[in-house]
């Protein structure tokens, strides 16, 4: 099987054939699908992303609602109740309103839905279904009121993204139809074959985006040593050239199929780089690794993921 693929490096366009590999796509999909909702509003767009999902992949659904009962003991004292009739009616309606959405996205996206209402510590609970059921991807809202505040802020995602056994999708838009491009950074560590990957799972039939931001070691020192420009920007044509070789060797070894993948090799810093070529591509999806082997992803969990979730367009995904 024989792929076209376009080359931008720093604005210049290079053209190349090569051969992949047409049975790596059985290694990208997607088993059972985890949607998290607080059944707000705005955590909708979360699980009809997730019902596209298991649509587009055929892969399992299940949402999961976690109730957090602590606020209600005033409410106990107020009403008269016991503590057992309280939860007891908080469950009830959290799961009348959780298969009310399940029979929604049953009646719009054909597929079948599992739903579950626990009480307990969201990261906690979230862990044990993922766990109960195998879970190959989380689904989470990018807006809410109970799990996304603390999300975007950075505490709850950083907890979840550390101790995260399965990709992590954070959902930002309103899905209008499967994924049309994906941005994947990399940094040539293993986690970059798995981001890769990943993102073939979640968006089979999405042109792929593979970007790798590089810097020149110790610019930086050169510049105060009053090195000149021309020895530097020799430095960075050798680590441009260097990178993009790893590159073409990464997307081989990840055996995209059918679909283009573009290559882009730049020089900057990898968070700004992400955000510019999310809008330069139109990516509705951007995919990032968990752990890695240079500043990309050193500081994935802290400024680099924050800013991705503040500022990127379309969803971000964390693979693990």
């Amino acid at each position: 099987m024989i792929e076209n693929v376009t080359l931008p490096v720093d604005g210049a366009a290079v053209h190349q054939t090569n051969v992949v590999n047409p049975e790596a796509g059985t290694l990208n999909r997607l088993n059972h699908i985890l949607a998290a909702t607080d059944l707000s509003a705005p955590a909708r767009h979360a699980v009809e992303r997730a019902a596209l999902l298991s649509k587009d992949t055929v892969a399992a659904l299940d949402l999961l609602h976690v109730a957090n009962l602590a606020p209600l003991e005033r409410l106990r004292q107020l009403m008269g109740a016991t503590p057992a009739d309280m939860e007891q009616r908080v469950l009830d309606v959290a799961r009348q309103k959780l298969d009310d959405l399940a029979a929604a996205l049953r009646q719009r996206y054909g597929v079948e839905v599992g739903t579950h209402v626990v009480a307990g510590s969201l990261l906690a609970e979230l862990a044990r279904k993922v766990d109960d059921l195998s879970a190959s991807l989380l689904v989470c809202g990018a807006k809410g009121e109970s799990l996304v505040r603390p999300f975007v802020l950075g505490t709850t995602a950083q907890r979840l993204l550390s101790t995260a056994t399965c990709p992590v999708l954070v959902v930002k838009q309103q899905p209008r139809a499967p994924y049309r491009r994906v941005l994947v950074p990399v940094d040539f560590s293993p986690s970059s074959l798995r981001a890769i990957r990943h993102a073939r799972a979640i968006a089979p039939h999405a042109d792929i985006v593979l970007l790798h931001a590089f810097d020149v070691p110790f610019e930086g020192k050169l510049r105060y040593a009053s090195v000149g420009d021309d020895i530097i920007n020799h430095y960075r044509i050798v680590a441009r050239r260097e990178a993009t070789e790893k590159l073409h060797a990464l997307r081989d070894e990840a055996g995209l199929n059918t679909h283009d993948a573009s290559l882009v090799v730049l020089h900057g810093d990898p968070s700004l780089r992400i955000i510019e070529q999310e809008q330069e591509w139109d990516c509705d999806l951007i995919v990032v690794g968990k752990h890695g082997e240079n500043r990309l992803v050193e500081v994935l969990l802290g400024s680099v993921t924050k800013q991705l979730l503040s500022e990127a367009q379309g969803d971000v995904l964390v693979s693990v």
